[in-house]
C-alpha cells in the first residue's frame, strides 16, 4: 500500500499542483469536518474530494475503494457500539443479548451518524492529500511554513524506517509460515513473540548503522530538501477559497438540523 500511495502522489494528474494549495484544502476540510455537528457537512466534504481524486487526480476508483475501506470498517464498528450505548430519547430498537437488552435511541442513532460522516470526511480529506502529494513536498511544505527542523527530521526518518522494518517484519513472517510457524495457535504466539523481539533487535541495530552513515557523510544536524517551486495559479487560489467558505458556511447553516 505504501508503494501504491507512493506511486500515485507522483504521477497523479494534480502533481503539479503547488502543495501550499493542496495541504491548505486538505487540513481545511478535515478541521471542518470534526468540527461539524450535524453529518451535512462532513458528507458534503467526502463527497465533493472523492470526486476530486476521481476525476481530477485521476486515481481509479478501485484503489481508491480499497484505501477507505478499512477506516470505514473500524469506523462502523465504532458507530455500532456508540449507538446502542449512548443516548437518550424514543427507542428505535431493542435487542437481547446474554441477558441484556440493548436499545438503539435516537441521540446514539444521531451521534452514531456523526461518527460515520465525520470519519468518511476527515478521511477523504487525508487521501486527497496523499494520493496528490509526495510525501518529500510535504516536508518541504512543512519546512517553509517554519516548522521546527528538528519535528521535520524526525518525522522523514519515522516515515522511511516505518515501512523499512514492515519489510523486514514481513520477510521474518514468510519464513515463520514457510516453516509451519503458524499451525498451532500456541506456535502462532511464540512466532510473534519471536518476530517481536528480533525486530526490536532489528530495529537497534539500523538506528546504530544510520548514526555511524550519517556522522561518515559529515553530518551537521541538518537533512538537506529540495524544495520544487510550483506555485499556485490566482484562480487555483480563488476556487479553494470559495470552497473552503462555501464548506463552512454550510457547515454553521446546517449545525441546528436534526436526523431524528
Amino acid at each position: 500500500m505504501h508503494d501504491i500511495l507512493d506511486d500515485y502522489a507522483h504521477s497523479n494528474a494534480l502533481r503539479e499542483t503547488s502543495p501550499h494549495l493542496k495541504l491548505l484544502l486538505g487540513i481545511g476540510c478535515i478541521l471542518i469536518s470534526v468540527s461539524s455537528t450535524t453529518p451535512v457537512a462532513p458528507l458534503f466534504v467526502a463527497l465533493t474530494l472523492s470526486l476530486a481524486i476521481l476525476v481530477l487526480a485521476k486515481i481509479p476508483g478501485r484503489i481508491y475503494s480499497r484505501l477507505l475501506l478499512v477506516p470505514l470498517s473500524f469506523a462502523l464498528i465504532s458507530a455500532v457500539v456508540v449507538a446502542f450505548m449512548h443516548g437518550a430519547g424514543q427507542p428505535l430498537y431493542s435487542m437481547q443479548l446474554f441477558g441484556t437488552t440493548f436499545s438503539l435511541r435516537e441521540d446514539g442513532a444521531e451521534l452514531a451518524i456523526l461518527l460515520i460522516s465525520r470519519t468518511f470526511g476527515g478521511m477523504c480529506s487525508l487521501f486527497f492529500i496523499a494520493l496528490t502529494t509526495p510525501m518529500i513536498e510535504i516536508f518541504a511544505t512543512l519546512k517553509s511554513l517554519h516548522i521546527p527542523e528538528s519535528v521535520i527530521e524526525l518525522s522523514m526518518m519515522i516515515y522511511r524506517y516505518i515501512f523499512v522494518f514492515l519489510d523486514q517484519a514481513s520477510r521474518i513472517h514468510c519464513a515463520q509460515v514457510m516453516r509451519l510457524g503458524d499451525a498451532r495457535a500456541r506456535s502462532s504466539l511464540t512466532s510473534f513473540a519471536m518476530l517481536s523481539s528480533v525486530l526490536f533487535l532489528r530495529s537497534w541495530e539500523q538506528g546504530e548503522r544510520l548514526i555511524v552513515a550519517m556522522d561518515s557523510r559529515c553530518y551537521d544536524g541538518k537533512l538537506g530538501l529540495m524544495e520544487e517551486e510550483n506555485r499556485a495559479a490566482p484562480r487555483q487560489i480563488i476556487a479553494v477559497a470559495l470552497y473552503l467558505i462555501a464548506t463552512a458556511t454550510i457547515s454553521v447553516l446546517s449545525r441546528d438540523i436534526s436526523l431524528m
